[in-house]
Parts: C-alpha cells; structure tokens; sequence
C-alpha cells in the first residue's frame, strides 16, 4: 500500500489546514520550514488564544482550556493541531489533547499515580519494579500533552531535575545492579534531546556490561514526525535501541509519520506500538482493526492494548474493562494476529502489567483441555501421559 492511500484527506485540505495554524502565529504555510523540527517545537499550541483561532470551541473545552495551566499543561505540535476536526469537538484527534472541563471531575478510584512508580523508585526518576528491568525517566517534557497521560503528576510540572543532576547515581545505581538487563527510556519524551545529549546518554549506559537491551518509549513519530532524521536514525543503530511507540487513532497515520517509520524500519531499528483504549476515541472494534493495519503495513507491531490507567480526571476518556474484552474478541481471529496486540491492565497501586483476554479454556480434567476458539467453537487438547 502506497504512503499516499494512508491518508485520509486529500492535500488541498491538509495545505488548508496547515496554513490556518500558521496563521495562529502569523506566518503563511511553508512545506520546508513546516518539516523542521525545531520550528514544530517553537510553535506549539500551548494557549486558549490558540486554540480558539483554530477550533469552533465548546464551553466544556473552553474552561479546560483556562483551568488547565493550573492542573495540567497543554502542549500540540502544529503537525498534530492541523490534524484536528475544528468543528466537531468529538474529533478523536482533538479529544486526546485539548482539555475539557470534564478533567475536575474526580472519580471513583482515581489515583494521582495509578500505577504505583512513585513507590518502586529507588532515585527520582528511576523506577525499578520489575526485577530484571528499570524505567529511566530522562526528561519531563513531550511534544504535545496526552489528556490521559499516566504520569501527569510529574510531566510539564517542574519537578523532575535535569538529568544531568540525577545521571550519575542512577549509573552508580545499574552499575550495582547486575540483575538489571533492559532499561527503558521515557519521560517525557527522550527522543526531544539533541542528537548530541541522547548520544551520550545512551553511549554511557551502553558501557554497563549486564544491560543487554535499551528501549525508548516515544510518541514524537506520532506527535513530531520532523524530528525522525536520517542522524537521529545513524544514532539509534549504533546503540542497538528499539522503539516502543504510542499511536491511538489511524488517523494520526499521515505521510509524514509513514516516512519517519520507513526511515527507522529501513535503518534497522525494530518498532513496536502500544495503544491505550479511550472512549470516543478507539472504542470500535473497526477503528483499532484500521490502526493495526495501518501500523502493520509502516512495519510497526501492535503489541500492548492498555486499559486506560485510573488517572485523576480521566473518567471521560476511560471505557469499561468489558468493551476492551470486546473489542478484543472482534480482533482475535477476524485478523493476522500480528494485528491483535495483547490487552493489558498495568494493576493500579504498582501491580504490574496484567493481561486480559476472552476466556478460551472452558475446562480440565484428566489432562483434557477443553478450549474455545475465536468462533465460540470448542475443542479439545489432550495432555501427554507422560512428563516431557
């Protein structure tokens, strides 16, 4: 499938839309200044003023919008922004960044840190709760703001020192360590250093001896395409990193983000993505099957479904554990599974990821399995008599 057939509005209307957010900043659309990066992060859309240039804007998104510099900071790249529908505020592209009013609402089992890091860090910025793998949190800023994001107590807050100050004893830290094999990079977004501070971030870690596998949890090839580089791609290679992505509509799949993949896949560079289940969002069996399969064909692997993570001010966004289940059994068999990634409830109060699915095992006895396939139709499976 050619890049082209990826995207869903023809470019008169993308030019349109790039151009009017341009406008928010009083510049006139140019494709080369567009594709820097740099250019992308100086502009992001960050105020009310903004955003009311470019959206017909509700009442619930017009107060988010003035209450949020006091909760959470808002933050869209014009390569997102123009993806935006301005006149239906039910855009799933819009839903996932600009914020409603609907975010004072504290619901029932709401948690400020859902997934319990704050108790397994050992040093700010590290969380060890896995035995053989660490979360290394490199920086505290993204490209753009996700409304359900897990660690909104710490992003765009101004806690979290610069790494500069912390990396020492978190080197110190995984040097003593030796059962930690796989370190993952996120944040914030670490693919928003420099190619020279990533370099040498990941230069250093290379030089523990029992680290086997680094990873960088990113959503700058969603959010900021422009900053996938033929450098930055060279950089990646040399310390042997994979990258676990974030997508969560098919519609976020435009050329830009298919040639930023194609870059990372062609320079060896293995791409996974995790989705997170959002009311209004991906909440359709259809919508996630499009995703999938759109990722598929980038050479990007679906590979975590996240039941949306119990944030303060996420009720509106989050769907039921029993929709995920459902949409679940409408993907398990009507496609590849390489388009079916596992669903996943990461256990509030630091559980861990646990996994979800449709019950497939109907019953046991003596070494007889009876088990349900993606039709509802049973079979069975017989153990072997003896120990292998």
């Amino acid at each position: 499938m050619s890049l082209n057939a990826l995207v869903e509005d023809t470019d008169s209307l993308v030019d349109a839309a790039r151009e009017a957010v341009c406008r928010i900043f009083g510049e006139t659309y140019d494709p080369q200044r567009w594709g820097d990066w740099h250019w992308q992060s100086r502009h992001r859309l960050t105020r009310l003023t903004h955003f009311e240039q470019l959206l017909q804007l509700t009442p619930a998104e017009r107060r988010g919008l003035e209450l949020a510099p006091g909760k959470f900071a808002v933050s869209v790249t014009p390569h997102f922004a123009a993806l935006m529908n301005p006149h239906d505020p039910d855009c799933p592209i819009r839903r996932q960044v600009v914020p409603r009013q609907e975010e004072l609402v504290v619901g029932e089992g709401d948690m400020v840190d859902p997934c319990g890091e704050d108790h397994h860090s050992p040093l700010p910025g590290l969380v060890h709760r896995y035995p053989d793998r660490v979360l290394l949190l490199a920086l505290d800023t993204c490209a753009a703001y996700c409304r359900y994001c897990t660690r909104s107590r710490l992003v765009a807050q101004g806690h979290l020192e610069p790494l500069a100050r912390r990396l020492d004893r978190i080197v110190s830290y995984l040097e003593e360590h030796t059962e930690v094999r796989d370190v993952l990079l996120s944040g914030g977004d670490p693919l928003l250093f420099s190619d020279e501070r990533l370099d040498a971030l990941l230069a250093r870690l290379r030089r523990i001896p029992h680290l086997e596998f680094l990873r960088i949890g990113s959503r700058v090839p969603c959010f900021l395409p422009q900053r996938i580089t033929p450098e930055l791609v060279a950089l990646l290679r040399r310390h042997r990193v994979w990258l676990s992505l974030h997508f969560s509509h098919p519609r976020e799949l435009t050329r830009e983000v298919a040639a930023a993949c194609d870059l990372l896949a062609d320079g060896g560079i293995p791409l996974g993505s995790q989705t997170v289940l959002l009311r209004g969002v991906n909440d359709a069996a259809a919508t996630l099957k499009a995703l999938f399969h759109g990722l598929l064909k980038m050479r990007v692997r679906p590979y975590y479904l996240y039941q949306c993570d119990p944030v303060v001010g996420t009720s509106h966004l989050r769907t039921s554990v029993a929709t995920g289940l459902q949409i679940v059994s409408q993907l398990r068999g009507h496609t590849t599974g390489y388009a079916v990634p596992t669903y996943v409830v990461d256990a509030p109060g630091g559980g861990g990821k646990i996994p979800l699915q449709p019950e497939t095992v109907s019953a046991c006895e003596d070494g007889v399995w009876t088990l349900v396939n993606w039709e509802g139709k049973r079979f069975t499976y017989q153990d072997p008599a003896y120990d292998v």
